[in-house]
C-alpha cells in the first residue's frame, strides 16, 4: 500500500511541474536597424537596449493570458536602406512576431510601416520624420521625439542662447535628414536666423570639400547638418582643414561618440546636437541604465539604446494590462497607456506621437556628447 501510494504521490508531484513547463509561451519580438554599413554603430546600440529590456523582462516571470511569457528577439539588418527595410518587414511579419521595436531610420520606417500595419503588428519606432505618424496607422507608435521637436529646439537654442545670426544647411536627402533640416530652417528663420546656403549630399558620402569650400565664402556662424554621424564627423574634420571657423549643429543622428571616432580632434566644444528625452545623467534610472549598459557591452550607450529599452518595456506593460500578447488586443491599450520609462513619460496623442517629448541639448567635449540642458 505504502509503495502504491508513494508512486501515486510521486506521479502527482510531477504533474504541476510538467503542466507549468507546457505553459511557457515564447513571444517573438522583431528588431529592425542597420547592423552593417556606415550606421552599424547606431544599430548595435539599439540592439543592446532591446536586449537589456528582454533579459530583464524574462527574469520577471510575467504571466499573460494564463501562460508564462518568454520574450525572444528576432533581429534583422535593414542596412538603413528603404528597400532592405521592406524585405526585413516582410520576413519578420512572416515569422509571426508580436511587436517590432524599430526601425531606426525614417527612410526605412515610412515604407516598412505599411507592411507591419497591413500585417497588424504593433511597431514602436524612434524614426523622427513627422510624415511617419501622419500616415494614420493604428499599430504604429513613435517612442521618441519627432523632427519638429529635434530640429526646432536646436534652432531655438541657436537663436536664443548661442545668438547665431547666419547658418548654412546641409542635408543628406534621406527622409530623416531632409525632415530635420526643414524643421530647423522653419524655426531658425522665424527666430531671426538667416539661412545663407542650402546644400545636399547623401548618406554614403565622405568627401565634402566642394560643398564646404562654397560654404566658406558665405562666412556662416554655424553649419547645420541634417544627417548622421558618418557624415557629421568628416564634415567637421574637413571644416577644420579648410579653416571654417563655425559651429556645427545637428539632431540626434550626430549625437553619438561615433562623431569623435570619425572626426577626431575636430569634434569638440563647437559641436552641438539634440536628442529626445530628458537628461539621463540627472535621473537616477538614467544613470543606472547607462552604468548597466557600459558594464554589459563594454561601450557607452549612444543615442537610442534607452528608447529601444523603453519601447520594449512599454509594449510589455500594454500586453500585461490587456492580458494578451496579440497586437489587435494590446494595441488599443498601448494607445491609452501612461508609463514612466527611463527616458521620460510615455503617453501618446491621437497620432501616436508622444504627448510630451522634452529635448536635451548636447555639446561635445573630447569627442563625446555631454548633456547641457533640457529645452
Amino acid at each position: 500500500m505504502y509503495n502504491r501510494m508513494h508512486i501515486i504521490a510521486a506521479s502527482l508531484a510531477i504533474i504541476p511541474a510538467f503542466a507549468s513547463a507546457q505553459e511557457v509561451q515564447t513571444v517573438k519580438i522583431g528588431f529592425s536597424s542597420p547592423l552593417t554599413g556606415p550606421q552599424a554603430s547606431a544599430g548595435k546600440d539599439n540592439q543592446g537596449g532591446l536586449q537589456m529590456a528582454v533579459e530583464r523582462l524574462n527574469t520577471q516571470g510575467l504571466v499573460i493570458g494564463g501562460k508564462k511569457i518568454k520574450f525572444e528577439i528576432v533581429a534583422e539588418d535593414d542596412q538603413a536602406d528603404p528597400k532592405s527595410g521592406v524585405g526585413v518587414a516582410q520576413k519578420l511579419a512572416d515569422q509571426g512576431v508580436k511587436a517590432i521595436v524599430g526601425p531606426y531610420n525614417s527612410g526605412v520606417t515610412i515604407p516598412a510601416s505599411r507592411v507591419y500595419n497591413d500585417a497588424g503588428i504593433v511597431t514602436a519606432t524612434v524614426a523622427s520624420n513627422p510624415k511617419i505618424t501622419q500616415q494614420g496607422f493604428a499599430t504604429l507608435f513613435r517612442v521618441a521625439a519627432s523632427d519638429s521637436q529635434l530640429g526646432g529646439k536646436m534652432a531655438l537654442y541657436a537663436a536664443k542662447e548661442l545668438k547665431i545670426k547666419t547658418v548654412s544647411v546641409i542635408d543628406d536627402r534621406t527622409a530623416y535628414g531632409q525632415g530635420l533640416a526643414e524643421e530647423f530652417i522653419k524655426i531658425a528663420q522665424a527666430n531671426g536666423i538667416k539661412v545663407v546656403s542650402k546644400d545636399f549630399t547623401n548618406d554614403k558620402a565622405t568627401d565634402f570639400t566642394a560643398i564646404l569650400t562654397s560654404i566658406k565664402g558665405k562666412k556662416p556662424q554655424a553649419v547645420f547638418i541634417g544627417g548622421y554621424a558618418p557624415q557629421g564627423g568628416p564634415i567637421k574634420r574637413q571644416m577644420k582643414q579648410l579653416g571654417i571657423d563655425a559651429l556645427l549643429m545637428g539632431g540626434d543622428g550626430i549625437c553619438s561618440p561615433e562623431m569623435g571616432r570619425l572626426g577626431g580632434d575636430a569634434i569638440g566644444e563647437s559641436v552641438y546636437c539634440t536628442q529626445g528625452g530628458t537628461m539621463l545623467e540627472k535621473a537616477k534610472e538614467g544613470k543606472a541604465f547607462a552604468d548597466d549598459y557600459q558594464k554589459k557591452f563594454g561601450r557607452p550607450a549612444e543615442v537610442y539604446a534607452v528608447s529601444f529599452y523603453d519601447g520594449m518595456m512599454v509594449i510589455a506593460q500594454a500586453m500585461k494590462a490587456a492580458n494578451s500578447v496579440e497586437p489587435k488586443v494590446y494595441g488599443p491599450t498601448l494607445a491609452k497607456i501612461k508609463y514612466k520609462g527611463v527616458a521620460g513619460q510615455y503617453e501618446f496623442d491621437d497620432k501616436h506621437d508622444l504627448k510630451q517629448s522634452p529635448v536635451t541639448i548636447f555639446r561635445f567635449k573630447d569627442g563625446v556628447p555631454v548633456a547641457l540642458t533640457s529645452y
